[in-house]
């Protein structure tokens, strides 16, 4: 499995060079899901998510903003500042499209590696070895 992160990240930086911050979200994902196309990746934008409560499906519009090679879920802001909420939501998002990998990209700072977190779901630490040993 290819791991798109570092194409997208690449693309989205070209984007947040010509363009910079200031944009709405919209604009720069209408810039860079044909980027992606023209690199070759699958790009859905705004797939739906389904959300259910025990057995009633939510239809209240839940979408990822763009879905990569069927494993990146990419979250696109224009914030001050990301908060942990913003996390949560990708990583939901990936929780609920059984996806892999996640990108959550905030376009409105200068430089864009600043607004970059890279997430990883159902991730587990491997265990590490707190045995004590006796000299």
């Amino acid at each position: 499995m290819h791991d798109p992160t570092k194409e997208v990240i690449g693309a989205a930086i070209k984007i947040h060079r010509k363009l910079g911050p200031g944009l709405l979200e919209s604009a720069y994902e209408a810039c860079l899901a044909p980027e992606l196309q023209r690199m070759g990746m699958r790009v859905e934008r705004q797939k739906p998510v389904p959300r259910w409560y025990e057995d009633v499906k939510l239809d209240c519009g839940f979408r990822a903003d763009m879905v990569v090679n069927r494993i990146l879920a990419v979250e696109l802001k224009c914030k001050e500042e990301l908060h942990p909420v913003h996390e949560a939501q990708l990583l939901s998002h990936m929780r609920l499209l059984d996806l892999l990998l996640g990108l959550l990209i905030n376009f409105h700072v200068v430089l864009l590696k600043d607004g970059i977190k890279r997430l990883v779901n159902n991730y587990i630490e491997p265990e590490a070895d707190f045995a004590i040993k006796s000299f």
